[in-house]
Formats: C-alpha cells, structure tokens, sequence
C-alpha cells in the first residue's frame, strides 16, 4: 500500500462526515419544504370555502416528508455504523421534525373533513331556512284565511 492511499480510518472518518452532512442537508431541506406560517394563518377568499381551499393547500408537507425520510435513513445508516461522534443532536431534529409533520398532516385532514362538511352544511341549513319561510307564508296564509272569514 502506497503512501499516498488513505487509511481505512480516514476513509471511514470522511465518510461519517459526508454522511452527517447529507442528514443535515436534507434536515434544512426539510424545515425550508415547510408550509410559510403566514400561508397558513393569514386568509384572502370570499367565503369560508374558499378559506379552506387555501388551507388545505398551504398545509402541503410532501416535500418536507421526503426530506425527513432521506435524512432518517442516512441517520439510521449512520448511527448503525457507529459513525457520529454526537448523534443525539441529529435524532432530535429527526423527531422533531417528524413531530411537525404529522401535526401538519392532522391539521390537513381536519380541514379537508371541514373542506367537504361545509357545502353539506350549507345546503341542509339552507332547506331549513326554506321549510320555515313556507311554513311561515303557510300560517300567513291560514291567517288571512281567517280574517277573510271572519268579515
């Protein structure tokens, strides 16, 4: 063997750094896939629909998931290998993030339930509202049937 041929040490060293480096990576492009806060929070529609098609839009975390996949199985490769020196710090922003995600994806189902449940609101109050105007003309109606009787 050469001089000029790494060792194997160095060659492990470089590639724990290189792998470390590739959760980090995919850790940032994680937390910048994430939904804006103010996507989410501020709201510009017509009607409570539409409010809600904006939501659920803006709670899209596909992206950042898939990042979070990519760096947990470079993390599990890793951490396997014994090649982090101070791994805890990968795991918790693994967790972490994972922990976001699945609220985000709650919130999207929550908001998709309400996206469908609202049009089905509307229409059954708006049969109501429609029994109770005709019941009214009805009692109207008897009334006036009344008085015309009564005269």
């Amino acid at each position: 063997m050469s001089q000029s041929t790494l060792g194997d040490d160095d060659l492990f060293g470089e590639a724990a750094a290189e792998m470390r480096a590739d959760v980090e990576e995919h850790l940032d492009e994680a937390r910048s896939a994430l939904p804006d806060p103010d996507d989410v929070w501020d709201a510009e529609a017509d009607n409570v629909l539409g409010v809600l098609n904006g939501l659920r839009s803006s709670l899209d975390v596909e992206g950042a998931a898939e990042h979070v996949r990519q760096a947990k199985k470079w993390y599990v490769i890793g951490q396997r290998a014994e090649a982090f020196d101070d791994p805890e710090d990968l795991e918790a922003a693994i967790e972490e993030l994972e922990a976001l995600i699945e609220l985000v994806e709650e919130a999207h189902e929550l908001v998709g339930e309400l996206t469908n449940t609202m049009p089905q609101l509307r229409g059954a109050l708006t049969d109501a509202a429609e029994a109770a105007e005709a019941a009214d003309a009805d009692d109207e109606d008897d009334e006036d049937e009344d008085e015309e009787e009564e005269e």
